[in-house]
């Protein structure tokens, strides 16, 4: 007979399997059931509300994000390489997995009050990877290779933590718009170009790094 552990962790698999394959609209609780091969009423016994569950499985696309993160980040010595890294992976992955990623920043739909202990459980995934790009825009401004942040002479740096929210929403939204075919129009890039790593996206993300971070000296 299957373990309660191994039940629970195939629910999370099928509904990680049908993100992936089929995109956020699929993960009912019903559909998440039949392909477990289990009754409607089961997932119940693991998660109290369907939100839960979702949390579950967003908490998944977190983990592998930041497997992703720190496999970029090995093979780079300065914050600022990392930074960059960091941010090519972010888009990547939003382009390559666009179900997860979906899921994984609807917290409107996965941490409300309602749902306390999934908004628990996917601030504790979230957080961490945040927290450590505001740490590395803290390093990076003290790298004497790195321009001063682009403004008025004597206009000093917003705190680390708005700088990292605000290359975090830069970066987000390349991502949607580059998904959507927006970017490829405005850009007039032909559709070979929409794949992840292309030149012009690699362009878009040093861009907003030297936007928000300034320029690297030669």
């Amino acid at each position: 007979m299957e373990g309660e552990s191994s039940l629970r962790e195939r629910l999370i698999d099928v509904g990680v399997d049908l993100v992936t394959t089929e995109g956020s609209a699929s993960l009912g609780l019903r559909e998440i059931a039949r392909r477990a091969g289990v009754s409607y009423g089961a997932p119940r016994r693991y998660f109290p509300t369907h939100h839960a569950l979702l949390s579950a499985i967003a908490r998944r696309g977190f983990e592998d994000l930041g497997a992703r993160f720190a496999a970029a980040i090995a093979d780079t010595t300065s914050p600022r390489a990392q930074v960059q890294a960091a941010a090519l992976v972010y888009v990547g992955y939003a382009l390559e997995n666009r179900g997860m990623f979906e899921l994984m920043f609807r917290h409107d739909l996965l941490d409300s009050e309602q749902h306390a202990s999934g908004e628990r459980r996917l601030r504790e995934a979230t957080l961490p990877l945040f927290e450590r790009i505001v740490a590395l825009i803290a390093q990076c401004r003290a790298e004497p290779t790195t321009a001063h942040r682009p403004g008025a002479p004597n206009e000093a740096a917003p705190p680390p933590a708005v700088t990292a929210a605000a290359l975090w929403a830069n970066l987000h939204g390349i991502a949607q718009l580059w998904a959507w075919g927006s970017l490829q129009l405005a850009l007039d890039a032909p559709p070979p170009a929409g794949a992840p790593g292309s030149d012009q996206l690699d362009q878009l993300v040093a861009t907003v790094l030297d936007a928000h971070l300034g320029p690297v000296d030669s």
